[in-house]
């Protein structure tokens, strides 16, 4: 695996811009992709100057529906059109009930429902965006995990906050603190 950190145009090289191997990728060892559950992967890389990591939640800040936060990725822009340069959107946090009705899956202990569906703007898991980062208020709160195949909203995340006592355990068992999420 290879990460592309302080990209903006994945189509031509920039200064900031850096190709990292991934030294080790960490899925979480209950991850299901039948009911896309546990859907979080830790991955070791070298620490870099030139990108600064995003804060983590901590438990007193539970994200709350109406939150306004932003996601980034390289996803499609339409269905046929990936972007090359970064795209940035601003999403709401919807009630748990908005994501649990269309989705079978969904649990809002370990996952967030992103996007008005009232809205044409959603992070486009199917090509792109998957793995991409929800932050509000500058945390890490989500990361982008699944949706309807069309890109319409919402979205799901994987809440972050739910999995700290993991990525904890396994940062420490790896003795080390370049693990990025």
């Amino acid at each position: 695996i290879n990460v592309t950190l302080g990209a903006h145009n994945i189509q031509r090289q920039e200064r900031t811009q850096q190709h990292i191997t991934v030294r080790r990728a960490i899925p979480h060892p209950e991850y299901n992709p039948e009911n896309i559950q546990n859907d979080i992967m830790l991955l070791q890389v070298l620490k870099n100057r030139a990108v600064r990591p995003v804060a983590l939640p901590q438990a007193r800040n539970v994200l709350r529906p109406g939150a306004l936060c932003t996601v980034t990725g390289w996803g499609l822009v339409n269905q046929n059109t990936l972007a090359s340069r970064l795209q940035e959107v601003r999403l709401r946090v919807q009630r748990g009930q908005v994501c649990s009705q269309r989705f079978a899956f969904y649990t809002e202990n370990t996952q967030i429902c992103v996007g008005n569906p009232r809205e044409r703007k959603n992070a486009f898991r199917v090509r792109g965006d998957s793995g991409g980062p929800l932050v509000c208020n500058n945390v890490a709160q989500g990361i982008v995990s699944y949706g309807e195949r069309t890109g319409t909203p919402p979205a799901v995340f994987t809440r972050i906050l739910s999995y700290l006592p993991w990525i904890k355990r396994t940062m420490g068992l790896m003795n080390s603190s370049n693990i990025a999420i």
